[in-house]
């Protein structure tokens, strides 16, 4: 804990609320948070971010993409009262299709059906963040939010979410069409768990059983060319893409998987990446990140280590629950 908190100050912020259980309203808490709007690399990142929608997105694997810097910021703590948040929470909102769907501005190439410029709009790649960073910032209750998530949870197929696009665009990505895609799932449970009415219901318990199939039979099917191999298996910062640690951060949050067999495998493979301190070491980074204490495979970092910590803590007390 001594070594977390020596850390960056959004780091130690999340220790002390995660892993310590102290109180938002602790002395030592406020006093973090206070600190994490001195730092130079969050700053950068909020005014990235005001800067919404910033460029036409081409890839959703593009970690220096707004969307994702959205995300990272809701997950360290950041919330509708900070000045600096409410200000871009405010231009999100402006943007919603005849669905009820946040859009975002994005670039889709001829070949994959757009028309090569950008526009407004919304895929099942990115709709789920925008929503799931706007629960965490604490917009939780608001209704049109609820509506988009159950329009966005009422989309799931017999085998989980398949390549999902707004009505008034033509786009599919390399796969069957009848396959499930283990990204959109994936960000569908995310978002899910963070739904108290959704968290358990048949939509998450199909979606989960996606991946978990998709793991236990990761040598023969990869759906949309989403592989679970050996880059899957690295650990990597932040939470952006398909690996094992986004996927398990996701996971660990649904009790009905406690006692899962799959699940436990996965996180064995992390736990032995475990150095003799219990650290753990990026073994994959962003290089558009450049500078963040994650963004380097020479040293244990916080922010993984954390990461590790804070999901095994959410298994095991999943796990020491007697089945019902």
């Amino acid at each position: 804990m001594n070594w977390l908190m020596e850390g960056p100050a959004w780091i130690e912020y999340r220790t002390r609320i995660d892993l310590m259980n102290q109180s938002e309203n602790d002395s030592e808490v406020l006093l973090a948070r206070e600190k994490i709007f001195e730092d130079k690399q969050v700053n950068e990142l909020i005014n990235e971010v005001n800067d919404w929608p910033g460029p036409a997105l081409k890839g959703h694997k593009d970690p220096s993409h707004p969307i994702h810097k959205l995300v990272f910021l809701s997950d360290i703590g950041l919330r509708k009262s900070d000045p600096q948040i409410n200000a871009i929470i405010h231009k999100i909102l402006k943007r919603k299709s005849e669905e009820g769907i946040f859009e975002i501005f994005i670039n889709i190439p001829k070949h994959f059906g757009g028309t090569g410029d950008g526009m407004w709009t919304w895929m099942l790649c990115d709709a789920p963040l925008i929503l799931y960073s706007l629960i965490k910032l604490g917009l939780k209750d608001d209704i049109g939010i609820n509506n988009a998530i159950n329009y966005l949870a009422n989309l799931i197929s017999d085998n989980g979410w398949r390549c999902a696009v707004s009505p008034k665009i033509k786009f599919r990505g390399p796969g069957k069409k009848d396959d499930p895609c283990p990204y959109a799932t994936l960000l569908m449970l995310k978002l899910l768990s963070q739904s108290d009415d959704l968290i358990e219901s048949r939509q998450s318990r199909a979606g989960a059983e996606v991946i978990l199939n998709l793991w236990e039979q990761s040598k023969e099917r990869h759906p949309y060319l989403f592989y679970m191999g050996n880059d899957f298996r690295k650990l990597k910062a932040p939470l952006i893409w398909y690996d094992i640690l986004h996927t398990l951060d996701v996971l660990t949050h649904f009790i009905f998987l406690k006692n899962d067999i799959r699940l436990k495998e996965m996180i064995d493979i992390i736990k032995a990446k475990a150095d003799d301190k219990g650290r753990f070491t990026p073994e994959s980074i962003y290089t558009k990140l450049k500078g963040w204490e994650f963004s380097q495979k020479k040293e244990p970092s916080r922010w993984i280590t954390f990461l590790v910590e804070r999901m095994l803590r959410r298994y095991q007390l999943r796990s020491l629950w007697p089945v019902v």
